[in-house]
């Protein structure tokens, strides 16, 4: 134990932080704890220590975070006990682990950097020193990006300018030994808009120094209010703004932006800005907001209701489903992709995502009954789906995955009856983007009548059109389904969100892998300028907003990262990242191991029936091996990397064991040596809504759940033979009203069948339509149902289409 802490050291002088993990560490011991180190320690006459001395000891488990071994710790310090001794006790124990929590670490921290707020044109200085047993070497990183000439302590940047603003963290090497030092803010303040001269706008000890105060400000209603406040300091400085001597809801930033402002939002306005020890306001400043203005200065005055509009949102919610690997039906691939894509440009817009894959029936209907409970007045609503579909006079259905064979509209999910449930929360906008087949499913007589309010606030984007198919691509590699593929090219535009889709709409017309065969279809009754990048202005209600924030950050806590220990000297990271709401990526990273450990591996296994989890896909060496295809460039490397799906199934905390295989090299011969630890982290991510649940009374259960009597659900086991059916006049479509129907220019005759074989562009049902006060009815003219199977692939002239597709490649790159 040469490099144990100093035995003639008194066990009550060794840091606190070392004697609460020793403490932890024996308390949680059965055979090898506090107990047993009592027995050896009272059988040496130097130390007394008496049952008594135990008894008293053992009553310490009735105080709150109370502590047998930290009792028996100090007892033994107070009459002499040294380091070296208590070394001696341990490993007559023989707990390694505890033997460990005395061992020098190979690197300590002196120095951390810290988080600060500077001034442009300043010096910033940010340390970091550390201790080690060998030379220590230094790296500063800002983000992932290795900052040039930093491998000192001290990171100087002179003069810093505005886009040295960001986070840093320093990489500590010694030896083999290589650790990271806690995370910096930095902020930096432009004070030349209000720079005051002879003042001074050092910080002196880092104390906090007010450098940029608010302006008073006149506006229209309508406009936009701005206000700024900075102070510098260390760490950075909090922010909190008040009107009228009351805290203003989520206000807690350095600017202060309202747009579209109102007569009420006059006041008078200033900032607390505050520290762990210090608290400070800035001026206090009068805002006036006029309702009229006058033009030229003469007597002619126009209302505010002649100005341009700034529409906002109160909040943005989004939730994305994705079903691809089907029980009963043909798998899919494009729909993981694309729900990854549109999360990423959908939270670029300031939405709330929670995005899913492979949902059954009841996962389904709880998923949207949380995505329900995130919605209220004025907010923004999108779903999408992706997957098998169709429709039914002229209601939309969404496939689950655990969908029998044949499916009715008891087994799915009915989107007109969300679009139903979506508007009794007077949500300000309510997308549907549908990525599936609209094809009639004969096994399904149903004609559910839903009726729906009259709201200038819808928009429906089908990637097909009616009694038509969705494709995807048939690649060896993962690839966007058509729709997705030139939607995500649009989805970021600024303008009304109608004027986007007729983009895409026109992009995929010129795509000829599906010329004739697919066509985005619109309906909208929109009436206003709404568009996905309007911007966030909360409403009145600031207790309701802040709710429903928290229910949807529960479905987005990630486990934090945590290093392990074991007894053989090795050090394990153990590290978390979502793919999706309900896919959580493990890895495992060895930090360090004994010079004499020849052979170091940590695999994580034992996890909960549940999750399904396949143990030839665990553990493996790249992230690509155990299906992470989408997160592969953002995750550290040289680990060993496990992939959790279908969090949402998970009834209990996620427990599971860290076993870590080592082999010394002077027992090489010998199989491995193995330590196992177990690790709760709890319900990660969508876990924690629990929608394994039944499906609760009053939920989208109630409405969107279509059920059929026996004569209506007839049961039939699709054959395999392919059925040729035509279209025109098939259907008819009644008056909608306010919606428009634009871009659906496919009349096709089409193949079903019930198995994807080997198709070079295959189809997967897509959600989409929109029922407002109308239906599409049959003409009596169908084929019987008991001749077909359900409609949710297609094979014309695949052939053609494969070559097509392949030329196209070359053509439009992705």
């Amino acid at each position: 134990m040469s490099d144990s802490l100093e035995r003639s050291t008194r066990t009550n002088m060794l840091k606190e932080s070392v004697v609460k993990k020793l403490g932890e560490v024996l308390d949680k011991s059965a055979d090898k704890g506090w107990r047993k180190l009592g027995e050896i320690v009272a059988s040496d006459r130097r130390f007394k220590v008496s049952s008594d001395d135990m008894e008293m000891c053992s009553l310490k488990v009735l105080d709150k975070e109370g502590s047998p071994s930290l009792m028996l710790l100090r007892l033994m310090g107070e009459r002499g006990c040294t380091t070296g001794h208590l070394i001696d006790y341990l490993q007559a124990l023989g707990n390694l682990e505890a033997l460990q929590c005395l061992k020098t670490p190979p690197l300590q921290f002196v120095i951390q950097p810290q988080s600060v707020a500077v001034i442009c044109g300043h010096n910033l200085r940010l340390s970091c020193h550390a201790m080690g047993k060998s030379t220590v070497q230094y790296q500063w990183f800002k983000l992932r990006e290795e900052v040039p000439n930093s491998s000192s302590p001290e990171l100087l940047i002179s003069p810093v300018q505005l886009k040295d603003a960001g986070f840093y963290i320093c990489r500590v090497n010694s030896g083999d030994a290589c650790e990271f030092s806690q995370w910096a803010q930095v902020d930096v303040l432009n004070v030349t808009t209000s720079y005051v001269p002879g003042q001074s706008y050092q910080s002196i000890d880092g104390r906090l120094k007010l450098a940029i105060q608010p302006q008073s400000q006149r506006l229209h209603v309508g406009e936009t209010l701005q206000l700024e406040c900075g102070a510098v300091g260390r760490p950075i400085p909090r922010y909190q703004w008040h009107r009228n001597g009351a805290p203003i809801p989520n206000a807690t930033k350095r600017k202060l932006m309202i747009p579209q402002v109102m007569q009420d939002h006059q006041g008078r306005y200033r900032c607390e800005i505050s520290s762990s020890t210090e608290r400070m306001w800035s001026n206090e400043v009068n805002v006036v907001i006029d309702d009229i203005y006058a033009i030229g200065g003469g007597s002619c005055e126009l209302f505010l209701n002649s100005l341009p509009e700034q529409l906002y949102a109160t909040d943005k919610v989004a939730l994305l489903i994705g079903n691809l690997s089907y029980k009963n039906h043909p798998q899919l691939k494009a729909p993981m992709v694309d729900v990854y894509d549109l999360t990423n440009l959908l939270r670029q817009l300031n939405f709330k995502v929670v995005s899913l894959l492979d949902l059954t029936e009841s996962e389904m209907r709880n998923a949207v009954d949380e995505f329900l409970l995130l919605l209220h007045k004025g907010v923004y609503g999108l779903l999408y789906y992706a997957g098998h579909g169709y429709e039914n006079y002229g209601n939309s259905f969404m496939v689950p995955v655990d969908a029998p064979n044949p499916y009715h509209s008891a087994n799915c999910l009915c989107v007109q009856s969300i679009l139903k449930l979506m508007q009794e929360k007077e949500t300000g906008l309510n997308v549907f983007l549908l990525d599936m087949c609209r094809k009639r499913n004969y096994h399904d007589e149903s004609t559910p009548n839903i009726v729906l309010r009259v709201t200038a606030n819808i928009v429906f984007g089908y990637a097909t059109c009616q009694d038509a198919e969705a494709f995807e691509l048939s690649s060896t590699g993962l690839i966007n389904g058509v729709f997705v593929k030139f939607l995500k090219k649009r989805l970021l535009d600024d303008e009304k969100i109608t004027v986007v889709l007729d983009r895409v709409a026109e992009d995929m017309g010129q795509f000829d892998a599906t010329k004739g065969k697919q066509a985005l279809e619109i309906r909208s009754s929109l009436s206003e300028r709404r568009a996905l990048t309007d911007p966030i202005l909360p409403g009145d209600n600031a207790d309701l907003v802040h709710a429903h924030s928290r229910q949807w950050a529960k479905a987005h806590e990630l486990p934090e990262s945590m290093c392990l220990d074991f007894d053989g000297g090795a050090q394990i990271k153990l590290g978390f990242a979502a793919e999706f709401s309900n896919v959580l990526v493990i890895y495992t990273h060895i930090m360090k191991k004994p010079e004499d450990m020849s052979f170091c591996q940590a695999h994580v296994t034992d996890f909960s029936l549940d999750l399904d989890v396949d143990p030839k896909e665990m553990n493996r060496e790249t992230p690509e091996e155990t299906g992470i295809y989408l997160l592969s460039s953002s995750l550290p490397q040289h680990c060993l990397y496990t992939r959790l799906s279908s969090l949402q199934k998970l009834r209990e905390d996620l427990v599971f064991t860290v076993r870590l295989q080592g082999t010394f090299a002077a027992m090489e011969d010998d199989p491995p040596i193995i330590w196992n630890k177990t690790v709760n982290i709890g319900k990660p991510l969508i876990a924690r809504l629990d929608l394994h649940r039944a499906v609760r009374r009053n939920s989208c259960l109630q409405t969107c759940m279509i059920p059929h009597s026996p004569s209506q659900s007839p049961c039939h086991s699709p054959g395999p033979e392919l059925h040729h059916h035509l279209h025109h006049g098939s259907h008819h479509a009644q008056d909608y009203n306010r919606l428009s129907l634009q871009h659906c220019y496919l009349d096709l005759s089409e193949h079903a069948q019930g198995a994807v074989g080997g198709c070079g562009i295959s189809c997967y049902d897509h959600l989409s339509q929109c029922g407002l006060e109308g239906t599409y009815e049959s003409d009596g003219h169908l084929s019987s149902p008991g001749k077909l199977s359900i409609p949710i692939e297609a094979t014309d002239d695949i052939n053609e289409l494969q070559t097509v597709f392949i030329n196209s490649l070359h053509l439009q790159p992705q």
